[in-house]
C-alpha cells in the first residue's frame, strides 16, 4: 500500500467565485455592470489565488467595485487609489494589485498620483472608467468632457480643453497603454487579460456609458451601425483597417497618417502595420482623437493595445536596494536611527 500523501486539488474557480453577496448599487443600465462582469470572468483565468488579489478604488460610482469582488480590496479616498496601491505593491510585491477609478478620480484630483505611479512602473493594473462626466455628484463636467459640454456646472458649455487619457499615460512613460469599451465584452476581456499579463504599470482606459448623466457619449463607437466606420481595432503585426468590410485603412504619407480606401490605388501592403513596441508610432496612434461631429475627414478612434515597453518595476528595484543596504550595512537599529547622532540633555 502506498504511503504517499495525496494533496487535494485546488478547485477550479469560475466567475461566480468572484461575486459577493452585496447588492450591486449602480443605476440600471450603467456600463459598470458590464465591466464588473468581464473582470469577474477574467479573474479565474489569470492563475492567481483569490487571496492574492487586491482591488483598490478611489471615490466615484466605479469605486464601489471592491464591494462586488470576492477578493481583498479597499474603497479608499478621492484620487489616492494609485498612491495606496503603490505602497501596497512595494510592501507586498507578490500580490496582484488592481486599481479602479473614474476619469475624474484618476485624472483630476488624482492626476498627480496617476502620473507618478505610471513613471515609476509599479507592476499594477489600472482600470480607468471614462464616462466623460462626474456621475456620483450628479452630472458635472469632468477632465475628459468634450469642449462646449453643457452640464450642471457648465450651463453655457465647458471651455476646458479635455484630457486625452492615453496621450497623458504615454507622456508619463506608462509601459502599457490600451483602450476598450463596456459594450464589447469579448474585446474588454482580452484587454483586461493583456493588462494582467504585462509586467509593469498597465493603463487601460475603458469607455463606460453613464446612461443617467451622459447617455450615448460613446454611441458612435459602440453601436452596430456606426461602429465599423468609427472604431479602429488595432492588432499586433496587422495593418490598420476599418469599415464594414475592412475597405478603409490608414497609411503614412511621410510622417503624417491619412485615411485611404483600399482598391486600385492602395492595398493592405501600403498601410500602417501596428507595432506595440514602436514608441514613435504610439505617439501618433494615441492622438487619433478627433471628434466625429466636428471634422468631416477625421480618423476613427483606436481600440486595443497601443504601446508596451519592457522596463524594470519599482518594487523590484526597491527590493534589490534594500537587500544591498542590508548586506553592506547590516540589519540596522530603529531606536538608534530615531535617536540620531546628536542628543540634548535638558537640565
Amino acid at each position: 500500500m502506498s504511503t504517499e500523501t495525496i494533496l487535494p486539488q485546488a478547485a477550479t474557480l469560475t466567475a461566480k467565485d468572484f461575486a459577493t453577496d452585496q447588492e450591486v448599487r449602480w443605476c440600471p443600465g450603467c456600463g459598470d455592470y458590464s465591466i464588473l462582469a468581464q473582470v469577474q470572468k477574467v479573474m479565474p483565468t489569470i492563475g492567481v489565488p483569490k487571496e492574492n488579489i487586491v482591488i483598490i478604488s478611489g471615490i466615484g460610482c466605479s469605486s464601489r467595485f471592491p464591494y462586488y469582488m470576492n477578493t481583498f480590496g479597499m474603497h479608499s479616498i478621492h484620487g489616492r487609489a494609485t498612491a495606496i496601491a503603490s505602497g501596497l505593491k512595494a510592501a507586498r510585491p507578490e500580490l496582484s494589485v488592481w486599481i479602479v477609478a473614474g476619469d475624474g478620480d484618476a485624472l483630476s484630483i488624482g492626476g498627480n498620483h496617476t502620473m507618478h505611479m505610471l513613471r515609476r512602473n509599479f507592476d499594477v493594473n489600472f482600470l480607468v472608467f471614462n464616462n466623460q462626466i462626474y456621475g456620483l455628484t450628479k452630472g458635472q463636467y469632468s477632465p475628459t468632457s468634450e469642449l462646449n459640454k453643457i452640464t450642471k456646472s457648465t450651463p453655457m458649455g465647458s471651455i476646458d480643453h479635455p484630457f486625452n487619457p492615453a496621450a497623458l499615460a504615454l507622456g508619463a512613460d506608462a509601459s502599457f497603454i490600451g483602450r476598450s469599451m463596456d459594450r464589447d465584452p469579448k474585446h474588454l476581456q482580452a484587454m483586461i487579460t493583456r493588462a494582467q499579463q504585462h509586467k509593469g504599470s498597465s493603463f487601460l482606459e475603458i469607455y463606460q456609458n453613464c446612461n443617467i448623466f451622459n447617455d450615448g457619449a460613446f454611441e458612435i463607437f459602440t453601436e452596430k451601425a456606426s461602429k465599423p466606420l468609427h472604431a479602429l481595432f488595432v492588432e499586433q503585426g496587422k495593418p490598420l483597417t476599418f469599415g464594414a468590410n475592412n475597405e478603409m485603412g490608414i497609411r503614412f504619407d511621410g510622417l503624417r497618417p491619412e485615411v485611404v480606401t483600399l482598391g486600385d490605388k492602395y492595398s493592405a501592403d501600403d498601410l500602417w502595420i501596428h507595432d506595440e513596441k514602436d514608441f514613435y508610432k504610439a505617439q501618433v496612434l494615441v492622438r487619433l482623437f478627433d471628434n466625429p461631429s466636428e471634422v468631416a475627414a477625421y480618423f476613427p478612434r483606436p481600440f486595443g493595445v497601443f504601446y508596451t515597453a519592457d522596463r524594470p518595476c519599482y518594487e523590484d528595484m526597491m527590493a534589490l536596494q534594500v537587500e544591498e543596504a542590508m548586506t553592506s550595512k547590516g540589519m540596522g537599529d530603529l531606536d538608534k536611527l530615531i535617536r540620531g547622532k546628536e542628543t540634548w540633555e535638558i537640565l
